[in-house]
């Protein structure tokens, strides 16, 4: 009988800890997906920005053959 006991209590204790897991694990992927959106929406905002300042160099005059200041 007590051997029955024993692995009653060993496989109560495994699942306990697959539970655990298991939320663990749920834990990390809600995680994974918030950051993976915060990168899709960061990403968005640099192509964004990059066009703007493609936009803006555009519309700069040409620079006249000058040397740099430090000469």
């Amino acid at each position: 009988m007590r051997e029955m006991d024993d692995f009653r209590a060993r496989l109560e204790k495994l699942e306990m800890l697959a539970a655990e897991q298991e939320r663990t694990i749920e834990d990390l992927n809600e995680t994974i997906t918030g950051q993976w959106r915060e990168i899709e929406t960061l990403r968005r905002k640099i192509a964004k920005l990059d066009d703007e300042l493609r936009e803006v160099e555009a519309g700069l005059p040409a620079p006249a053959n000058q040397k740099p200041p430090h000469y």
